[in-house]
């Protein structure tokens, strides 16, 4: 396949979770998401475009074309920029391990959204991280959906947009929300940065299991000792 033959064919995305694509999808889906992580790492360390290529070396043109999408990652620009962000290389791309770490997920589009599968079974709990590219704020009224099963989301990076009824919430990095998917719902970025998140979904209503947490620090009788705050206990699953 010459290179313009793999260009074209990274244009066409799978849609759907579960959806038939090919390698070329997984590998234009993985591509899609380098620019709005590369945004995200940029801007969570207050950098500019322009400190950025004076310390990369790299024009401020093709910084630019890289984060919104129109310039093809390649591993000569990707090299610098995972130095200059003190991540590893397959960090920046964004492509983690599951399951046989020989197995990479296949990720596809749904919504404007790049979705990556965590987990391989077909029932139970699945795993998703989910990423929405920069520049795709929706403030308006957003059409709300209702299905069987229970989500449950973690915001790793930007602001998530959670419409849940007449609930209308914002959350940020490190906060997490569940709800029962019969409730109406929908999610979108909130601000103009990418965002990235994690979901579990079950699609029979099956939710996380907690086998420890914290105790409050009590005082008992006798030595004075008391179990520590924090410390976790064992709950029945």
């Amino acid at each position: 396949m010459t290179d313009r033959e793999s260009a074209n064919r990274q244009g066409d995305g799978a849609e759907g979770a579960g959806g038939e694509g090919t390698d070329d999808d997984g590998f234009a889906a993985v591509l899609a998401a380098v620019g709005p992580r590369l945004r995200a790492l940029r801007q969570d360390r207050g950098i500019t475009l322009a400190q950025l290529s004076e310390t990369t070396r790299i024009s401020l043109s093709t910084l630019s074309r890289l984060e919104s999408g129109r310039r093809k990652p390649t591993l000569e620009l990707l090299l610098p920029l995972a130095k200059t962000f003190g991540v590893q290389l397959d960090e920046l791309v964004d492509a983690p391990l599951t399951g046989d770490p020989r197995i990479h997920p296949r990720p596809f589009n749904r919504h404007g959204m790049t979705i990556i599968p965590l987990t391989r079974h077909l029932g139970g709990l699945h795993a998703y991280k989910q990423v929405i590219p920069a520049g795709q704020q929706r403030l308006g009224k957003l059409e709300q959906r209702v299905h069987e099963g229970y989500e449950w989301l973690y915001v790793l990076a930007g602001r998530l947009r959670l419409v849940l009824g007449e609930h209308d919430l914002v959350l940020t990095a490190g906060e997490v929300a569940e709800f029962d998917t019969r409730t109406p719902h929908v999610w979108a970025s909130a601000g103009p940065e990418a965002v990235e998140f994690l979901s579990l979904f079950g699609q029979q209503g099956e939710r996380m299991h907690v086998r420890a947490r914290p105790l409050d620090k009590k005082p008992t009788d006798g030595d004075g000792n008391g179990e520590a705050g924090g410390a976790p206990r064992p709950t029945r699953a």
